[in-house]
């Protein structure tokens, strides 16, 4: 049975609003195989919780007791040194120990890469880890990665990025050869900065994977991509971006759509296109981000998660799992002789 360990305190709303979205997860069986939960957190709180939502009995639920909590504000290296008996680390502690396949947590983001890549470390052959996120486009869904994992990348990074959102692409969103772009100011190679020109120098000389270029922020949802590679602080700042734009727009439409009865009517003749279109923009539907590149399953939330958004990311994490996306990126990289010292022509990295 598949075995999800679950940061339960860890969110805005957390941990009824985690709590809640474990409960639709079992009574929604979003699951294609049986699935366990272990939630970690303080037991008393846990207990009243799973009570109020009348599913302290199920079988498939498991208290692991957590005598403290990161809070969303605490620097990672400190809350991962001072609150060693923490949600997020006693939930990744699991992971490692075998008890689960996979860590899902909506608290805060640093800890929760600073703890993962502590007690799993790295796959083989990987540098640096990089969070996934999953963007809508006319032609279909785009993941982004590093949305913020780590600001500071060398050229290799982003090169690993690539192969990692090939796969992902390919294992999850279902595109048969996806489009690689490098994030940049420009469509020309020699447009952007050091580490944008060196990354499309290398990606240029990579066989068995589609780059297709440089990709510019007004080009960026024209569903011409499948992944978009740039380090951590640019997408992490390109991630905020898009959710306040999106916040606006839905407020500014919502406000003028109300100023006449006959706007008003239009609304209602074409609420479904609306929802959709909320459906395809909010960041609930697509769950967690996934942190690629660790020796292990880790879905990021969103800080403000709400229970329909810990319910998909617990069905991405299955999702994770059930596709192999680690062992396919370990034999990606392997098959390309790309390792973090070593370049695209397999010569020593120096």
């Amino acid at each position: 049975m598949l075995t999800i360990a679950v940061d339960a305190m860890g969110g805005d709303f957390a941990p009824r609003a985690i709590i809640e979205g474990v409960a639709a997860a079992l009574n929604d069986d979003v699951f294609a195989d049986p699935c366990a939960f272990l939630l970690v957190g303080d037991e008393a709180v846990l207990s009243q919780e799973l009570a109020r939502v009348d599913i302290a009995g199920d079988s498939r639920l498991e208290i692991v007791h957590a005598s403290q909590a990161v809070a969303m504000d605490d620097a990672p290296a400190t809350a991962l040194r001072s609150k060693r008996d923490s949600s997020i680390n006693v939930a990744v502690g699991l992971v490692k120990d075998g008890r689960a396949g996979a860590v899902v947590s909506a608290g805060n983001t640093g800890a929760a890469v600073a703890s993962t890549v502590v007690k799993l470390r790295m796959l083989a052959g990987v540098e640096r880890p990089g969070i996934a996120t999953i963007f809508p486009s006319p032609t279909g869904p785009f993941v982004l990665l590093d949305a913020g994992a780590t600001v500071d990348c060398k050229p290799m990074h982003l090169v690993h990025y690539a192969i990692m959102g090939d796969v992902y692409a390919r294992r999850i969103l279902g595109h048969a050869n996806p489009r690689i772009g490098v994030l940049s100011v420009g469509g020309e190679e020699t447009k952007g900065n050091e580490l944008s020109k060196e990354t499309f120098k290398l990606l240029s000389r990579l066989d068995n994977i589609r780059f297709v270029g440089n990709v510019e922020g007004h080009d960026l949802f024209g569903g011409e991509v499948d992944v978009v590679v740039c380090d951590g602080f640019v997408g992490n700042v390109t991630l905020k971006c898009c959710e306040s734009l999106a916040k606006a727009v839905s407020h500014i439409l919502r406000r003028n759509l109300e100023k006449t009865s006959l706007r008003k009517l239009g609304y209602l003749l074409s609420r479904n296109a609306y929802r959709e279109l909320k459906q395809v923009t909010d960041y609930a539907e697509y769950g967690g981000a996934p942190l690629l590149g660790v020796n292990g399953v880790c879905i990021i939330g969103h800080g403000s998660s709400s229970p329909r958004a810990v319910t998909n990311a617990l069905r991405v994490a299955g999702e994770f799992i059930l596709h192999q996306v680690n062992e396919h990126i370990v034999e990606r990289i392997e098959h390309l002789g790309l390792g973090p010292e070593v370049d695209v022509k397999g010569q020593p990295d120096g």
